[in-house]
């Protein structure tokens, strides 16, 4: 399916201020800066793929062989998307080490 332009940028914004509220709602809650940003992989593992979590521990070897073969089939959209969601994470991170270095001390 072909995305249009405004679709794309539309939803490169949204992820992007999805994972990063997501981001600083955990990082501040957990105070561990860069949490959702290192699990962002995992996440995105969720949203590509569609074999059921408990293949990857019952069949491995088809299970990522499928998630191989899935990635590469990403549309340039895709993958747009899902990086501007790991740099809204990537975002959060850098914005409460930043606020923790100037002493806000909640965050």
């Amino acid at each position: 399916m072909q995305m249009s332009l405004p679709v794309v940028l539309i939803s490169m914004v949204l992820f992007f201020v999805l994972f990063f509220g997501i981001s600083f709602l955990v990082n501040m809650l957990l105070r561990m800066t860069w949490i959702v940003a290192i699990c962002f992989p995992l996440i995105a593992v969720f949203i590509i793929d569609d074999v059921p979590f408990t293949r990857y521990f019952t069949a491995p070897s088809d299970a990522f062989a499928a998630l191989g073969r899935k990635v590469a089939s990403l549309a340039a959209a895709d993958l747009l998307i899902l990086s501007s969601g790991f740099a809204g994470a990537l975002c959060a991170g850098w914005a409460i080490r930043t606020l923790r270095a100037k002493g806000y001390q909640m965050f």
